[in-house]
């Protein structure tokens, strides 16, 4: 990928890092891949599409390392769980035979898997020997007729995020467009609702919890052409240039997607958030607001008080017991403010959340949330974190899972929020489960145990 290329990805006109100043949204600097280089933040954009080939063209290290690092489901194909790689090593680059070695792997994938498309992500060692993927991509395509698509991504290009946007660029370049969805069934144009077509972008289905907010987008008679990349096709991702409007969940991510699609094809889009009931509700609403339906506005109201109805009664027992508590939150993206919002709705207290990999908008709707006097984390080293905790007197902290240790060795409850989780807490029934784990977490016997002495220091050996 080329510099300027590159530096259009960082100067991106829908982030608000644009309005305080001209450098982008991101300066590099020594260190900065340490959460996760380009390549990383391309793969985890793309792998949770579900019947494609992911083939990573670099050394093994590549691949092995970051492989499968989002607990994303899928209802179908398991393919992306398989991880493919060119496996150069140094005869490869000495030789020269980098080129080569991807066309064959490309070429065994396809025979062996048979997959709707081959992505082709290439890494810092292929990039720096000059290794032309486009055009083998362009020549396996030809060869065998089945799409491959090349991502040029390498680690040392930047940051994560930055490869979440190449990885949606790419996309926008390649794919977007090729197709037409299929027609409306039968039997949704008998039930007299009219349906409307969306697109999800940044939602990646944790653990399944996009299947929380499915069947009330069905009722709604929303159709999701596609969710980039949640439990996704290579078919559906083909067909986002037709929806009628699209739901940023993660403007951290890719935003530059939504943005692309409103510039091309006249999608207006929104962001929201699936996590906490108000929030829900608001993401509902803003779907039919902007669809211009007066019937689908009404059916949504009447959706909205039959769900907070339901929920209000079901989370009751469980307010109870964590109302007044606070919270540690140290997350980031779209989480540093939609969690916030979900554990105020259980009567909770949100003392500090973290802002590491937060947009400027992302903050200024913490401070909407939390106060203009919010604390917010930048740096969320062991230390930091424990020493908050300690200081605004906070009962649990939820975090990422490479957090977790640093919790247990302070015998402090924690809970994972991000994608190594297990729960689903999206949608109204995501709420339920949230509050249940929290419960949970905070009430264990385990921490009174842990906390006081032992036998042989209390004199009762």
């Amino acid at each position: 990928m080329k510099a300027k290329e590159i530096a259009q990805l960082l100067d991106e006109p829908a982030c608000e890092h644009n309005q305080k100043s001209k450098s982008g949204c991101a300066k590099l600097k020594p260190g900065a891949t340490a959460g996760g280089c380009c390549f990383d933040g391309a793969q985890i954009a793309l792998l949770p599409i579900a019947d494609v080939a992911h083939l990573v063209h670099g050394p093994i290290a590549c691949a092995g390392n970051s492989w499968d690092n989002r607990g994303t489901s899928s209802t179908g194909p398991t393919l992306y769980r398989l991880g493919m790689t060119t496996d150069l090593t140094e005869n490869d680059v000495i030789m020269g035979r980098g080129e080569k070695r991807l066309f064959h792997s490309i070429k065994q994938a396809i025979d062996r898997y048979h997959p709707t498309a081959v992505f082709v992500y290439n890494t810092c060692v292929p990039a720096l020997i000059g290794d032309d993927i486009e055009s083998v991509c362009k020549a396996a395509q030809a060869r065998w007729g089945t799409p491959v698509v090349p991502i040029d991504a390498a680690g040392f290009y930047g940051t994560k995020n930055l490869g979440n946007r190449i990885a949606g660029e790419t996309m926008i370049k390649w794919v977007i467009g090729t197709r037409e969805p299929d027609p409306i069934p039968e039997f949704a144009q008998r039930s007299g609702i009219q349906v409307h077509s969306i697109n999800l972008v940044g939602e990646y289905n944790i653990a399944g919890e996009l299947w929380h907010v499915l069947p009330l987008l069905d009722e709604l008679g929303l159709r999701v052409l596609c969710t980039l990349s949640g439990d996704a096709r290579y078919r559906e991702v083909q067909t986002m240039h037709r929806a009628e409007v699209t739901m940023m969940v993660c403007s951290k991510a890719m935003i530059n997607v939504a943005r692309r699609l409103e510039e091309l094809y006249d999608i207006p889009w929104f962001e929201g958030s699936f996590y906490g009931v108000s929030d829900v509700s608001q993401a509902l609403r803003g779907f039919a607001q902007r669809l211009n339906d007066p019937d689908l506005v009404q059916r949504t109201e009447a959706l909205i008080e039959r769900e907070e109805t339901r929920m209000q009664q079901a989370l009751n027992p469980w307010r109870q017991r964590l109302a007044g508590k606070k919270v540690l939150l140290y997350t980031g993206g779209v989480k540093s403010w939609s969690i916030v919002s979900a554990l105020q709705d259980l009567g909770m207290t949100v003392v500090a959340t973290g802002t590491r990999k937060s947009t400027e908008e992302d903050k200024a709707r913490i401070r909407e949330i939390m106060g203009e006097e919010a604390k917010m984390i930048e740096d969320g080293n062991p230390k930091i974190l424990l020493q908050v905790f300690k200081d605004y007197q906070a009962d649990i902290l939820i975090a990422g899972g490479r957090n977790m240790y640093t919790a247990l060795k302070a015998k402090i409850p924690f809970l994972d929020i991000n994608q190594e989780r297990e729960f689903a807490y999206e949608g109204y029934e995501g709420m339920l489960t949230l509050a249940q784990q929290l419960a949970r977490s905070l009430e264990s016997p385990i921490w009174p145990m842990v906390r006081s002495l032992p036998p042989w220091q209390l004199g009762t050996a």
